[in-house]
């Protein structure tokens, strides 16, 4: 868990290093907000690979450009970790299992388009699981491509759970496409 926050503050830091001028809220148009949606897939690493054999989901974010080159919004989304054919009952997760994330989106674009590097920070609530702990933190770092429509990015995913049971990590591909208030 220390991990997590010292690399959110890391990420916070670097970002304020790039002070440009800042936008309100009341200036929220097509041009600097707009809807991310999209699909991911993925592969479980750790523990929990030995027990799922791959993660589909659909991402969803609002966006809002705090200045041109820094994002900033709501992330959330659902992954289904698919459960291998072999696979006993696991940690209290039965059937596969089910993630759903609420955070914070954190992106910076060094150009109008092209490379972007970013995370998502918050809580994921688990589906589909009988543990006393169906949830914990979570981090989604990210590197990818992105131009005024699309953006395509890997990541790593990492839900931090009690030391009784599991933490969840994978790492895959996302691509999601850009939708713009009018």
């Amino acid at each position: 868990m220390k991990k997590f926050y010292i690399t959110a503050l890391a990420l916070i830091l670097s970002v304020s290093a790039f002070a440009q001028t800042e936008r309100s809220l009341e200036e929220i148009d097509q041009t600097n907000s707009w809807l991310k949606v999209g699909a991911l897939i993925g592969a479980p690493s750790s523990a929990v690979g030995s027990y799922s054999s791959f993660v589909l989901g659909l991402d969803l974010a609002a966006q809002f450009l705090r200045t041109n080159n820094f994002g900033v919004g709501i992330a959330t989304g659902y992954s289904k970790y698919f459960e291998k054919s072999e696979a006993p009952a696991y940690q209290g997760m039965n059937d596969g299992f089910g993630a759903i994330p609420l955070g914070l989106l954190l992106r910076f674009y060094p150009q109008p388009e092209g490379i972007f590097v970013g995370t998502d920070i918050g809580y994921t609530f688990l589906s589909g699981v009988t543990s006393v702990n169906t949830g914990g933190a979570y981090i989604r770092p990210m590197v990818g491509y992105h131009n005024y429509d699309w953006n395509v990015f890997a990541y790593y995913n990492h839900i931090f759970r009690p030391e009784t049971t599991i933490d969840v990590q994978s790492v895959g591909l996302a691509i999601t496409r850009n939708l713009r208030f009018n």
